[in-house]
């Protein structure tokens, strides 16, 4: 007869109290939607079946996830402080799975947490020279526009726009932005834009992350005018750059995210000046940590940020 493993007493308890994960993942749902019947037909559950497991969970904890108004059900402050850790904690096994996945045989995956319009404009159309290069090396994107807990959210490496300020990282300065002036040539024609005064009198689009760089763009030109922060403002380069296609106004733009419609004349170049804003570009990487894959792609980026 096989002898039983022994289990402390902390064992036993752990295996006691700690819920399953479709409890947990029930709970998780009911508490994004606030709605038992909106969680049941995600997880394809019955309502019961859902309510069952929330009371489980509350039964573990020692007490009340929900409470009922009506016919709706509202998040306790307990359950609320749970579902906003838990959703990172079930998110980060999700990605675990997936990354084991992605890594197949080779066992080689990093998650990269990086800036919509850098990840589309300058690094993915550039990923193939990578892959081809370092074929076992999976790569997996998300995109975040402000700094998190790298460690908490399971990310191998960030790209960052702004200050050498994220605590509890190793940053590596990838580099500086330098913007241009540009429009489509349909515009450029239509308002008879030939000097940088010129762009005083005309509409401009924004950027709401650089609020002030038209304003600094004519005080480094010489150009005094009080309208430079008049116009249409948006909060994506993707946007700025789409308005500007479409003659929506001139735009302060960086060379990289560009390339594209400077080759193919869908935006042209209204002056030769250029200026470099007091942010820059960062690779992030969480601290005391040693990734040889990791290593790879922030040197692979590096030399196309020299080669470019």
């Amino acid at each position: 007869m096989e002898k039983m493993k022994y289990q402390s007493p902390a064992q036993k308890a752990q295996r006691r109290y700690l819920p399953s994960y479709a409890v947990l993942r029930s709970f998780e749902c009911a508490a994004r939607h606030e709605s038992f019947t909106l969680a049941a037909e995600e997880l394809h559950l019955t309502q019961s079946a859902v309510s069952r497991q929330v009371k489980e969970l509350e039964d573990t904890i020692g007490t009340a996830l929900f409470r009922r108004v009506g016919r709706r059900v509202l998040l306790t402050s307990a359950g609320r402080n749970l579902a906003s850790e838990l959703s990172v904690d079930l998110e980060n096994i999700r990605q675990t799975v997936l990354k084991a996945i992605s890594a197949g045989a080779s066992g080689a995956a990093i998650r990269v947490a990086t800036l919509p319009a850098f990840a589309s404009r300058w690094l993915i159309p550039r990923l193939s020279e990578f892959t081809a290069l370092h074929e076992g090396i999976e790569i997996s994107f998300a995109t975040r526009l402000e700094p998190f807990d790298m460690s908490r959210e399971n990310f191998d490496l960030a790209v960052h726009f702004g200050r050498e300020d994220w605590p509890g990282t190793e940053m590596e300065l990838l580099c500086s932005e330098t913007m241009i002036a540009v429009a489509s040539p349909e515009f450029k024609a239509r308002h008879k834009v030939a000097s940088i005064a010129d762009l005083a009198h005309v509409p401009l689009l924004h950027l709401e992350t650089r609020p002030t760089i038209w304003e600094e763009f004519f005080a480094k030109a010489g150009v005094t005018d009080r309208r430079a922060g008049a116009g249409q403002y948006f909060d994506q380069f993707t946007l700025v750059i789409a308005g500007a296609v479409a003659s929506l106004g001139a735009a302060l733009l960086p060379t990289y995210l560009i390339e594209q419609e400077l080759a193919d004349g869908s935006l042209v170049l209204l002056d030769d000046m250029t200026i470099t804003t007091g942010n820059s570009y960062y690779l992030v990487r969480p601290a005391k940590t040693d990734n040889a894959e990791v290593a790879k792609f922030a040197a692979w980026m590096k030399r196309c940020v020299r080669d470019s």
